[in-house]
């Protein structure tokens, strides 16, 4: 009888949680063995356990992020390695974005794990693994996107005495990775700082809950060092990208004007300027991405780390995980809408994707011309 039921309402709107059929509320963490307690932190443990639907539809969206993810960034390290035509010093890069990008997703079947059994089920070593690969990945494409954003800039501002040599791009590369591997190693060892899960337990990365002077010192110099020092390079250089084509087309007008002549541009040099554009937007496009889906995590971070942790939820701090991976996922397909000479290669190799793309505006002054020594490599 609905009259034997208490069906008094609360006084404010409360989230649905996961109760028992005594009503007794489970929180999160309820099924983590007492010996893996001490590894998550207390600001998780205050939260009840979210549905399990919310674990589903985030362990789906992973799963096929992944399948993507790998596919794509796959297509881009095998086109890019195997084609000659594709082989510049400019392209390393996105080699190396597509590596970090890649990489980024072989650990996702730990949280996928983890989501489906609802649960920090893959324990505290799944959990370091995966926060080493995505910390490791991430810094890497995010130095990375700041080394496109550089060879971007000399190939446009310096066409001639300004482009980066496959050396000097070999040696870019090689300083990313050893600038990017401290910032993964100390934690996974707690020489400074420490990994930890977050949010729903399904997840981890590095401790910025923790309120010691050493770990504030910690988050405020990976915040400074694999956030702030590569945005500021990829706003700087395209900032003067954007300049320099300004001013270029206003010389170019001006000059035209004077002659009384529609356009000083040749055909041919038309197109070569038009396809080194359109690589320079496609880059543009992923360092766009990169910036827009990394500073949620920035300031979870800060936050966390020197702001009120009472604004961290579980399920506010899954988003910004979520943005980071989701940009990994889809920059080999902006390589792939905008990069013409990737697009040709995709057409000659996989006809069945129907891409049409003419073969004369694939000439790129920036990724076209090779030195002797360099083709004898």
């Amino acid at each position: 009888m609905l009259g034997s039921r208490n069906l008094t309402l609360p006084p404010f709107p409360v989230p649905r949680v996961m109760e028992l059929e005594s009503n007794e509320v489970r929180m999160i963490g309820w099924r983590v063995p007492p010996e893996d307690l001490h590894f998550i932190p207390e600001h998780w443990l205050i939260f009840p356990e979210p549905e399990k639907s919310l674990h589903l539809i985030l362990g789906m969206a992973y799963l096929c992020m992944t399948i993507a993810a790998l596919v794509g960034n796959g297509l881009v390290l095998w086109i890019f390695s195997t084609a000659k035509s594709l082989r510049t010093a400019s392209n390393m890069f996105v080699v190396n974005l597509a590596f970090c990008d890649f990489i980024m997703f072989i650990s996702i079947p730990i949280f996928v794990y983890n989501s489906f059994n609802q649960n920090f089920s893959a324990g505290i070593l799944g959990c370091q693994l995966y926060a080493l690969i995505g910390s490791l990945s991430g810094i890497g494409a995010g130095m990375t996107n700041a080394c496109i954003a550089y060879d971007r800039y000399t190939a446009i501002t310096r066409p001639l005495d300004g482009k980066v040599t496959r050396t000097k791009a070999a040696l870019m590369i090689f300083l990313v990775w050893v600038y990017a591997a401290p910032w993964a190693i100390l934690p996974m060892f707690e020489i400074w700082g420490r990994y930890m899960p977050e949010g729903f337990l399904t997840a981890c990365s590095f401790d910025y809950l923790t309120r010691t002077y050493n770990n504030k010192l910690f988050v405020g110099s990976i915040f400074i060092c694999s956030y702030c020092i590569p945005m500021t390079g990829i706003i700087y250089f395209y900032s003067q990208i954007v300049s320099k084509v300004i001013s270029h087309e206003k010389s170019l007008r001006d000059q035209a004007k004077k002659m009384n002549v529609e356009s000083l541009r040749a055909n041919q040099q038309h197109q070569n300027e038009s396809a080194e554009l359109r690589i320079a937007k496609a880059a543009l496009t992923v360092c766009f991405f990169f910036v827009a889906a990394w500073t949620p995590y920035a300031a979870l971070a800060l936050i966390g780390g020197f702001g009120d942790q009472s604004l961290l939820t579980p399920g506010a701090s899954m988003i910004p995980a979520l943005t980071c991976k989701t940009v990994a996922c889809i920059d080999p397909y902006i390589y792939a809408i905008s990069h013409p000479k990737y697009r040709v290669e995709l057409q000659k190799r996989l006809p069945w994707l129907a891409i049409r793309e003419s073969y004369g505006e694939t000439q790129s002054t920036a990724t076209e011309v090779v030195t002797p020594s360099a083709a004898s490599a």
